[in-house]
């Protein structure tokens, strides 16, 4: 009889081993956030699943304007955070945004970088037309909000037609710095965030005006179907934790 009622322990404690994980699985949500809130989101998710328990988070990072094509395809998402009100204007337009929970959580500003090695040395927009620059890194307008921005502010300087057979068109943010922080390009432009993460390897050269301002709206995606814990991660966003991350990477107020 001892042994039976051992098993059946045993048996108990198994079923109960895999309830707590299937359980944690069915409050796993799914972020997807613009490129440039990679390593903020990474600290916070963590925070997040410690306040919250028995829920995960994963991201998914890319440009707003990929996210949001992912999302129309069926991509299961429940947060979309955008680097750009006219993204996630085009999400609520396609009616893939639950729109009494967006709001604005952060801002950022657009600046203008070089290689800290061996830079040549740009000081201002009308340098990036000299000889000296050869490759200039713009984010792609049709998909990455830094490209957007960055053609306001070339298109407020005129300068855009003509320094357009110099772009080396990118597929993110990131994908900017990078080009950048390799010196395969004289220039590039990017957020400031950004620029504080590869500090050693790029230099902020100017901070450009003539863009509209930089700040990033956060929704629960229509149909997702953890919305309320979707909920509960934006509004944690504005817990003093998050927010001492989103400080530190260099993330302003709304």
């Amino acid at each position: 009889m001892r042994s039976i009622r051992a098993l059946s322990s045993l048996a108990l404690a198994s079923v109960l081993a895999l309830a707590i994980p299937l359980g944690a699985a069915a409050q796993q949500i799914t972020v997807s956030a613009a490129a440039s809130l990679t390593d903020a989101f990474k600290e916070i998710g963590p925070k997040f699943e410690a306040a919250k328990a028995g829920t995960t988070v994963r991201f998914n990072f890319a440009a707003s304007g990929v996210l949001l094509q992912q999302i129309g395809q069926g991509a299961p998402v429940d947060v979309f955070a955008s680097a750009d009100q006219e993204t996630m204007n085009r999400g609520v337009e396609q009616k893939h945004i639950d729109t009494d929970t967006r709001k604005n959580f952060v801002s950022n500003s657009l600046v203008l970088i070089e290689p800290s090695k061996d830079g040549v040395g740009v000081k201002s927009l009308q340098d990036l037309a000299g000889p000296a620059v050869k490759k200039i890194a713009v984010g792609k307008t049709a998909t990455v909000p830094v490209g957007r921005y960055t053609k306001q502010v070339l298109d407020a300087a005129n300068l855009w037609t003509t320094l357009e057979p110099k772009f080396v068109q990118a597929d993110s943010v990131r994908q900017v710095l990078d080009y950048v922080g390799r010196g395969e390009v004289e220039a590039g432009f990017v957020y400031r965030t950004d620029a504080a993460v590869m500090g050693d390897k790029v230099k902020i050269v100017l901070t450009p005006s003539g863009n509209s301002p930089v700040t990033y709206p956060i929704a629960v995606v229509a149909e997702s179907k953890q919305k309320a814990v979707a909920k509960d991660f934006i509004d944690f966003l504005s817990s003093d934790a998050a927010q001492e991350v989103l400080t530190r990477y260099g993330f302003g107020k709304p």
